[in-house]
């Protein structure tokens, strides 16, 4: 994946990236094979040809909230050198494992980029094979990232005031519907700061935030329901029994009807099961 391939990241979100920079397209991919060879089941794997293209995929990923375990970049790039391109990463992802690729003549560089930017190893050229020059180290890298690593909620995200009675009523509508979501308070999270900032100009609290990305602000109870998947109109336009009111008499009358083989619809205003359905 070079710089204007950016898009692909996210096909599979919630594997890490692993990343391999260089402005040589045969070394490229060279790195990409090598590291897609032993890492690709659990990570995926993309290349940059510029310290700028990497930077571009980066805010890609962190857009996209994938996490970054590790880079692997040539230090005799134009523009920007490997160490340069390291230090940045390393201001914007602190946890990331960086490695650099070098020659013999920049080994004073590379040793002098473990204090300056945190550099994590570096990697003379070449490294073949792999096996033996490549691998153990990443390896080694990869292992301590991953003791730390703690993967990001993919489900219904809630951003609210704690306060709000607004909040409180999608939070119970949620949660009586046994929707996983996470809370984030706007007061305390920061991640519920970074919510507002990419939500459109003017929206309003509460902000419900889709597995996909999607922003809704100040939904209705129908309108999450529809987004998440919940029935809001009947399946069939005729029934045989139709029941109003989904508590436990309701769902009770419901349950029985349907086992006498009648074909049965429940009508609830907020979630089945009332009371029952909260313990």
């Amino acid at each position: 994946m070079t710089s204007n391939a950016a898009g692909e990241l996210g096909g599979n979100g919630v594997r890490p990236l692993l990343m391999a920079v260089d402005d040589d397209p045969l070394v490229l991919t060279a790195v990409e094979r090598d590291l897609r060879a032993r890492y690709g089941d659990v990570y995926q794997v993309a290349g940059a040809d510029s310290g700028a293209a990497a930077l571009e995929v980066l805010a890609e990923a962190e857009q996209r909230r994938i996490p970054v375990a590790a880079i692997v970049a040539d230090q005799r790039m134009p523009a920007m050198t490997g160490v340069e391109l390291l230090g940045q990463v390393k201001d914007k992802v602190p946890d990331v494992k960086t490695v650099l690729l070098t020659a013999y003549a920049d080994t004073d560089a590379a040793i002098a980029a473990i204090n300056s930017v945190q550099l994590d190893f570096y990697v003379m050229k070449p490294w073949d094979p792999p096996e033996e020059k490549l691998y153990p180290l990443l390896d080694d890298l990869l292992e301590d990232w991953m003791a730390g690593y703690r993967p990001p909620f993919r489900g219904t995200r809630l951003v609210g005031d704690r306060w709000s009675a607004e909040s409180h009523r999608l939070r119970d509508f949620l949660a009586r519907n046994q929707v996983p979501f996470q809370w984030l308070d706007v007061e305390r999270s920061e991640e519920a700061q970074q919510v507002l900032a990419e939500a459109p100009a003017g929206s309003v609290l509460p902000l419900v935030v889709l597995p996909g990305g999607e922003i809704m602000a100040g939904p209705s109870n129908v309108d999450v329901a529809e987004a998440i998947g919940l029935h809001t109109t009947p399946d069939a336009e005729f029934f045989d029994l139709i029941v109003v009111g989904g508590g436990p008499g309701g769902l009770a009358a419901a349950v029985y009807g349907a086992s006498e083989g009648l074909s049965t619809a429940l009508i609830e205003r907020e979630a089945p099961g009332g009371q029952a359905g909260l313990s």
